[in-house]
């Protein structure tokens, strides 16, 4: 283990994170607020355990598979902890517990909060709180590579480990030109959601939460009615397009960039994607039709909470916990589904969903025909074998772990419905759940135990399992030698 290699990258993700605290900064002055100091401490924290740690590069600069499960799980717990000095310094957050739940909630772009009244909040911390969906959605390791150099070409390890998805390709043959490419993208992207708001009239405060919290796939907002609070068409279909946008894997984007429409309209997992949305909005619209008055508004209704749920970003338009039972199920599915595979959302990933089913069926065919020489392909080309078990090998341990984490946070006594979708709207990143934790309820009826846990699960769902599970295993931690190349 590289014990070095991990302090210096860690170094730098602090220094990065301090950088990043000077925008709500700016924002609390411009309002004149009094929450300076709350900003300004953390801040010369982070400084100065960054300087300690990464101004300095070890001489073995390399990361291996499990130096880079390692860092990126230690990134996000400890940008985390920082993150959640804000709030609990400046007391809109009493409780530590709560304001770190509120802040992994934040970066692993979950969007569920125990705030129960959101609109008293000073506008910089609010900013701060949306902000973190952003550093999130595409990743803080991500970023991090994207701004500074790190490592050498092992840099690979830390992508795979932090990027979703069951399989991570290069856009280019160094990490850092990959790492600049997908944030060019992704402020690209933002900026322009931020314009069409501001063209349909929202304030531009408000076009900054919003944005942010759609491009993370998050969900924050600071408003408690979300965006059902505006009341707006315009808005809701500029939101709802944008989280789809985002819920799209960023690949396809660069494709675009280099003409290859081909390659774009032929990729399999968009196409199953977008049929998901387009079935399951005409099934709620039909089942929610009597609720409202017209056709076009129970369409309107159903495609932003179907948008909303499937890239696990949590926006609201209505209290969709009164929705018929039938509208609530496909809803909690598309929970599970989740968005493409190298997208800002969370779930099980689409493309991962497919290759599940296509193993599944070429297993049903060799039972039928033994002999028969049978090859699962996605996008048209053939998939190796460890991709494959990748699928099945994380499909077992999240519902062993799904399973568990509902066990455990049943012995909080809240209905079952609270508890299965409160674990579900954790693990997959989605933010509301039902009842108690429906679009209009929150999380802060959960024991300190409760909230501990959910925040675990939502590190779980962001980083896919391994790199939580790996980093708490004490053979990674043993000094060992390796040969080259392990």
């Amino acid at each position: 283990m590289n014990y070095r290699m991990i302090g210096f990258v860690l170094g730098r993700i602090l220094l990065a994170e301090a950088a990043l605290m000077l925008l709500p900064l700016l924002v609390t002055l411009l309002y004149g607020e009094s929450t300076l100091p709350a900003f300004l401490l953390p801040m010369a924290l982070l400084v100065l355990s960054g300087c300690a740690l990464g101004i300095k590069p070890p001489k073995d600069t390399t990361i291996y598979a499990r130096e880079g499960l390692a860092v990126v799980a230690l990134s996000w717990i400890v940008m985390s902890l920082f993150g959640a000095l804000p709030f609990y310094l400046s007391g809109a957050i009493p409780s530590f517990i709560d304001s770190f739940f509120e802040t992994v909630s934040g970066f692993t772009t979950t969007g569920a909060s125990i705030l129960t009244d959101v609109e008293t909040m000073e506008r910089g911390l609010l900013f701060w709180r949306s902000f973190t969906h952003w550093v999130g959605g595409m990743g803080v390791l991500v970023f991090v590579m994207a701004i500074l150099p790190m490592t050498d070409g092992r840099g690979m390890h830390l992508m795979r480990a932090e990027v979703p998805g069951p399989s991570v390709g290069k856009l280019s043959s160094k990490i850092r030109d990959t790492a600049k490419t997908l944030y060019a993208i992704y402020l690209v992207m933002t900026v322009l959601q931020v314009a069409l708001l501001l063209l349909g009239g929202m304030p531009l405060f408000d076009a900054l939460i919003h944005s942010f919290g759609t491009a993370g796939t998050g969900g924050f907002s600071h408003l408690s009615l979300s965006i059902g609070a505006y009341n707006n068409p315009y808005f809701e279909i500029v939101i709802a397009v944008f989280m789809l946008l985002f819920g799209i894997n960023f690949n396809l984007y660069y494709f675009l960039l280099l003409r290859r429409f081909r390659d774009v309209f032929r990729s399999e997992e968009l196409l199953v994607y977008l049929g998901v949305v387009a079935v399951s909005v005409a099934a709620i619209a039909a089942n929610i039709s009597h609720l409202y008055g017209t056709v076009s508004e129970a369409l309107r209704h159903a495609f932003f909470q179907v948008s909303s749920i499937i890239t696990t970003t949590g926006f609201a338009t209505v209290n969709f916990n009164l929705w018929p039972t039938f509208s609530k199920a496909v809803l909690v599915a598309l929970m599970f589904f989740g968005g493409c595979a190298g997208s800002t959302a969370g779930g099980l990933k689409i493309a991962r969903i497919v290759i599940l089913l296509k193993s599944s069926f070429r297993d049903l065919q060799r039972m039928i025909h033994p002999h028969a020489v049978t090859v699962v392909r996605l996008e048209g080309k053939p998939l190796e074998d460890k991709t494959v078990r990748g699928a099945y090998l994380y499909l077992s341990v999240f519902v062993m772990l799904f399973a568990v984490s509902a066990l455990l946070l049943s012995l909080e006594h809240f209905d079952l419905v609270t508890t299965f979708t409160a674990v579900a709207a954790c693990i997959n990143n989605v933010g509301p759940g039902l009842e108690l934790v429906g679009p209009v309820g929150s999380f802060s009826e959960f024991s300190q135990a409760g909230k501990l846990l959910l925040s675990f699960d939502m590190l779980l769902g962001r980083l896919e399992i391994f790199p939580m599970l790996v980093v708490c295993a004490p053979s990674i931690w043993a000094r060992k030698r390796r040969k080259a190349g392990a």
